[in-house]
């Protein structure tokens, strides 16, 4: 009987029958633990949901990504991100930790709309941290907006490159969970390639960020070269003028001189 009930709630979701269920976390899948009856060790259910993982090579090095990634936003190319603000920021043993409230637009189909609504900004909170010293800076973000009914777990991570130090390797998962309305499943499914898509427009704005950082390196290195070569430059033409005014002055001395000894 127990198993019978279990495969109905399995293919139901009807979580809710279970008020006084317990949400674990097992890697990246979430679990429900049920109360057990007595003498019994409990049953665990895992919750249907959406995965969607991603791996991408750039062609730069750790330290220039990294960067990067906090400029990130906002970019002409991926427009659904609109800015983001830093909640706290501490060091702890040489890592940084930031909280940031990310400010987005999610756009859903005009059926899903009328079922959920469609505010003018969704948020999201990011938890992330930076290690200089294992060069790994990992991001974790969780929408707040639809959070009732609707979770979107993501999680970024940029280490070197195993075997190419001069790259970088990003790892990026997403799990996807809606309940509660109908179509739920698939509302799951345009989540998840609404996600495969923005991927893929966040990680050419990353690029064109790195565009940028190299451009403004350029220039700051072009502009302190004209700068040290006008400072050369006004420097030679000062001692030149020094070097002139004294021998201009030796010679009166010298024609003083000869006058007197005359």
């Amino acid at each position: 009987l127990q198993i019978l009930i279990l495969y109905l709630l399995h293919s139901c979701n009807q979580l809710f029958l279970f008020p006084s269920a317990t949400f674990l976390t097992s890697g990246s899948n979430p679990l429900f633990r049920f109360p057990p009856p007595a003498g019994s060790e409990g049953v665990f259910l895992r919750i249907k949901m959406k995965i969607w993982t991603s791996e991408h090579v750039f062609n730069h090095p750790w330290e220039t990504v990294a960067q990067a990634a906090w400029r990130k936003y906002p970019n002409p190319i991926n427009t659904a991100v609109i800015g983001t603000d830093v909640v706290e920021r501490r060091v702890v043993d040489g890592v940084l930790h930031t909280h940031r409230l990310v400010s987005s637009k999610w756009y859903f189909p005009q059926w899903a709309q009328k079922l959920i609504g469609s505010p003018n900004v969704c948020y999201a909170s990011e938890q992330s941290t930076v290690d200089p010293a294992k060069k790994l800076m990992t991001l974790k973000t969780i929408n707040l907006t639809f959070g009732s009914f609707l979770s979107v777990y993501e999680t970024l991570s940029y280490v070197p490159h195993p075997s190419d130090p001069g790259k970088t390797l990003l790892k990026q998962e997403a799990t996807v969970q809606v309940e509660g309305v109908p179509l739920n499943r698939y509302m799951e499914d345009v989540l998840t390639k609404n996600i495969s898509t923005n991927a893929g427009k966040g990680r050419q704005g990353l690029e064109w960020v790195i565009g940028k950082l190299n451009s403004e390196v350029k220039e700051l290195a072009s502009s302190a070269a004209t700068s040290t070569n006008e400072i050369l430059n006004h420097t030679k033409k000062s001692l030149d003028d020094i070097t002139d005014q004294a021998r201009k002055s030796m010679d009166e001395l010298s024609a003083k001189a000869q006058k007197i000894h005359v």
